[in-house]
This record gives structure tokens, sequence and C-alpha cells, in this order.
């Protein structure tokens, strides 16, 4: 469904407008990472008094133009945009946003992983790692936070702790090309590979008929996908060599 935001999310969304009711009330990542229909989006040459807000239904200012300039799912990318950069109507000034290969909460979070997994159940050593990432983030520790939840003793065992890791991994380095290799590593990818592209109706004028959640693609990954084929100059150099399977 959809909702009109009110006072207590003026710094995330446009005051008296209407989004879908899943924006609301999301953690300090969503917002400083995702944009999407009505929000705030940070920087773009605007002071705080004067918010750029994405207006993203048809025939609006970040809404569809053409098929080749769209966004199909309806949620735009603020992480790897440079807040110095000013995108107005007659003018485009961008910085410079440097591409992070490997980040601190990165090995924070493959440490939390790895002590997981050689402990028989989850103890103050693996919590911790992954508190450090979910501080910087403004949220609770993960024994704390899923307290209060409907299954609060979640991170208590060893393979549902392994879910929280991958979820937290998800989140923490969205955009940083790290999911693709997570779920081959994980040998997940069979499961969200094949799942399909969805967003909202991005030919829809009206808050009525831009928020209808709308499949677009389906995605396909085969085994073969875990692994790459060699390439036959390889294979001709060293006849040892076999073809991966699924590839001969």
């Amino acid at each position: 469904g959809t909702k009109t935001a009110e006072a207590d999310h003026r710094y995330y969304i446009k005051t008296g407008e209407t989004t879908a009711g899943m924006n609301f009330y999301r953690e300090p990542r969503f917002y400083a990472w995702l944009g999407f229909d009505r929000c705030i989006f940070e920087g773009a040459g605007q002071p705080e008094n004067e918010s750029y807000y994405l207006q993203s239904r048809k025939g609006e200012q970040n809404g569809y133009m053409s098929t080749s300039a769209l966004i199909m799912t309806g949620y735009y990318l603020k992480k790897l945009v440079n807040p110095e950069t000013i995108n107005l109507q007659n003018a485009y000034s961008p910085k410079r946003y440097t591409y992070p290969l490997i980040r601190l909460a990165d090995l924070y979070l493959l440490y939390a992983e790895a002590l997981n997994e050689i402990k028989a159940s989850p103890d103050r050593d693996v919590y911790e790692w992954i508190d450090r990432v979910r501080t910087r983030a403004g949220l609770k520790g993960v024994v704390e936070s899923w307290e209060n939840s409907t299954v609060p003793r979640k991170p208590a065992e060893k393979e549902t702790m392994r879910e929280i890791i991958k979820r937290e991994r998800m989140i923490e380095l969205s955009f940083e090309s790290q999911r693709f290799h997570d779920l081959r590593r994980w040998k997940d990818a069979m499961k969200y590979f094949n799942q399909p592209i969805r967003g909202w109706y991005y030919l829809g004028s009206t808050v009525a008929t831009y928020y209808q959640a709308t499949t677009y693609h389906d995605q396909v990954f085969t085994p073969k996908e875990y692994l790459w084929p060699l390439k036959i100059s390889t294979l001709m150099v060293n006849g040892n060599l076999e073809q991966n399977p699924g590839w001969k």
C-alpha cells in the first residue's frame, strides 16, 4: 500500500507527499543509500532548506522518459554518488567518488562469518564484529535487536546466525560488487538469481497507477554458472585441463 509522509519523516520523505508504505520506518542505511519516489536526495547542489526530492512518476522530472531512460525498479542509487555532485535543470557538475574495493566493514563481517562457522554456537566474539558494523550504522546490537522480534533467539543458533550475517552483508555491502560473489560461494545463487526482476509500474502517472508491483523479466541461473568456462585457447595450451562442468 501507500502512505502520506508526516513531519516525522521530513529528513527522508517530502512531508505531505505519498509514497510506498514500505519506504517508512526503515533503518538509516536504507535512506542513505537508496532513492525512491518522493524521497529527499541529499546534495544535488541544494541547500538543506531547499532539499531536492525525487519525482518518479511518468511525466515528472525523474520519471519515465524513454525505453532507454527509465528506472525500472523505482529505486535509485545514492550510495556511489558524491553528494557534492550538482545536477540541476541547467547545470551538471559531477564530483569523483572513489569506489571501494574492500572496506573494514567487509573484514569485520567476514570475520564474524568465519567465527560463526568454526564455533559450535555463536557467542560474544561472533556478535562483537557484526555489532561494530551495526553501531556505525546507528543500530542496536544484533542480540538486542532480535530480542524484540518474533524470533528472539535467532542470534543464538549457528544456522540462524548465519542467515543474519548473510543479510547484514547484503545490506552493508550493497552496490559494492560483493553480493554476486557471496551468493555463489554460499551456493545460494540458484535461489536468488532465478527470481524475477520486479518494480513499480514506471508508466503510471498517478499514485494509483504507479504503485503497482510489476514483473518485468525473469532471470535464469543454472548450476554451470557457479563456474565460468575456460577459454578454448587455455585448453589448447594445456591439454591436461578439462572444461568446467556444463560448458563442454
